[in-house]
């Protein structure tokens, strides 16, 4: 079973690149994010909290993430080639949560890193808040989001790295530039 962690500042590509895979590879996909907007719009207490943590850049409670993941995998259906985890692991502690998770469904993950410069994941949201209208992608929160990740995400990297499944690209590219890193990397990793 093929089973990838997308990870990337905000802006990276992930969502875009997590659809080319899911239609390459017959994957699953799992975006953190789709499913706390969908919480959201629910209008549920729960969705109320998520969106004030989410709207100010903020990181939702492990224990609301752990919760989501466990509920997505025990869920999966049983001919499923695999998954993406799109905004998933986000801080070590969710790293090795997901570690310990994963091994309670018999299945592994590789981390792939989308690489990109600051100024233009900036460019990017900025761009992305123009036509989506979402309420995180404006400059005040976009920098809080970025330096979030630094903070918080960027650190999973090591981790990964240090269990042997740490892969890079980069992702300054076009679309199609980055797919094909990933389809090289995908295809190294699974050998």
């Amino acid at each position: 079973m093929l089973n990838i962690i997308l990870s990337g500042a905000p802006g990276s590509g992930k969502g875009t690149q997590s659809d080319l895979l899911v239609a390459h590879y017959g994957l699953q996909h799992l975006s953190t994010g789709d499913v706390l907007r969908k919480e959201i719009k629910t209008g549920s207490e729960l969705g109320k909290q998520i969106d004030e943590l989410i709207s100010k850049g903020n990181l939702v409670p492990d224990d609301m993430m752990y919760g989501v993941i466990d509920h997505y995998l025990a869920n999966l259906p049983k001919d499923s080639k695999g998954m993406i985890f799109d905004g998933y692991p986000r801080t070590v502690a969710q790293a090795e949560a997901l570690s310990e998770l994963l091994k309670k469904y018999n299945m592994e993950a590789i981390m792939i890193d989308m690489l990109v410069d600051e100024q233009l994941l900036i460019q990017r949201l900025i761009e992305r808040g123009k036509v989506s209208g979402r309420a995180d992608d404006n400059l005040n929160t976009i920098r809080h989001r970025i330096a979030v990740y630094h903070n918080q995400t960027e650190p999973i990297a090591n981790y990964y790295l240090h269990q042997g499944n740490y892969f890079a690209v980069n992702g300054n590219h076009t679309v199609e530039e980055v797919f094909m890193q990933l389809e090289r990397v995908i295809d190294l990793a699974c050998k």
